[in-house]
């Protein structure tokens, strides 16, 4: 009851509760050295109707929150409404991608209130309308099993610090109840989306994602979801309803040769 009661008293970070002065150990990455490794964590612009937070898990696959995929009338964004901008620092970014894609968890319901049941299934992938290589931004895996070792942290966009990620590297577990975690992370508006990291052994993996804050006994918190089976869900979905991409190869005219009427054959050239 007190997981139903607490829930109910918050708000998806959309409209998140603001910050108490808690010294979180937040910090801008700022320097392209303080960036390295987090390319693929990026700010997901929305069509002029603010943003969020997403992250790559394969180089055409952009994971965030279901309710960042929904316009303001709960509606299915158009996929080419939402730009992928990886590793955005001030103003500039590493990658820069258009929706091709868009897979929402049918169990989320945009006209929902933050409910346990919502917090499980708010989660969306996005297909790229191009991959962006892993020279460029290396992709993060999701996190499998219990033990999520006692390093948890999360990187984001938020209000008051747009422009640059900012990474808390110490996050605590306050509880869990089913497939839904609470975090003591520091989280605020355009922060719905962002990877909350276990690190467990080598780089660290994707453990949650940021649904919807508040304050619990004056503590900021944070609600997330287990992703193996709702991001294997979405691939699925995916899969079931593919897009095709758009044919961006450049093309050539050669004159004089070829059968058409024209004399003129189109030759295709990689990017």
């Amino acid at each position: 009851m007190i997981w139903r009661a607490l829930i109910l008293g918050v708000a998806t970070l959309a409209c998140a509760a603001q910050a108490t002065a808690q010294d979180t150990g937040l910090r801008r990455l700022t320097d392209r050295d303080d960036l390295l490794g987090w390319e693929a964590v990026g700010r997901l612009e929305l069509n002029g109707q603010g943003f969020c937070t997403g992250t790559l898990i394969a180089p055409e696959l952009v994971l965030t929150a279901a309710h960042c995929v929904y316009d303001r009338n709960r509606t299915l964004r158009a996929a080419e409404q939402i730009t992928f901008r990886a590793g955005l620092r001030d103003g500039a970014a590493i990658a820069e991608r258009q929706g091709l894609q868009i897979a929402a968890h049918p169990g989320f319901n945009p006209r929902g209130r933050l409910d346990l049941e919502n917090i499980r299934h708010d989660v969306a992938l996005i297909r790229l309308a191009a991959p962006v290589p892993s020279g460029q931004a290396d992709a993060f895996a999701l996190h499998s099993g219990r033990e999520y070792g006692s390093n948890i942290s999360v990187t984001s966009y938020g209000q008051g610090r747009a422009e640059a990620l900012s990474r808390q590297r110490q996050c605590n577990l306050m509880a869990e109840s089913g497939d839904v975690l609470m975090i003591d992370c520091n989280v605020t508006f355009g922060s719905s989306g962002a990877p909350v990291f276990s690190q467990v052994g080598g780089r660290g993996r994707i453990l949650a994602l940021v649904s919807g804050g508040g304050t619990y006994r004056g503590r900021q918190v944070a609600f997330g979801m287990k992703l193996p089976q709702r991001v294997a869900e979405l691939k699925a979905q995916l899969r079931r309803n593919p897009v095709a991409a758009p044919d961006r190869r450049i093309k050539r005219i050669r004159v004089g040769g070829g059968n058409s009427a024209g004399g003129a054959k189109f030759v295709s050239a990689g990017d």
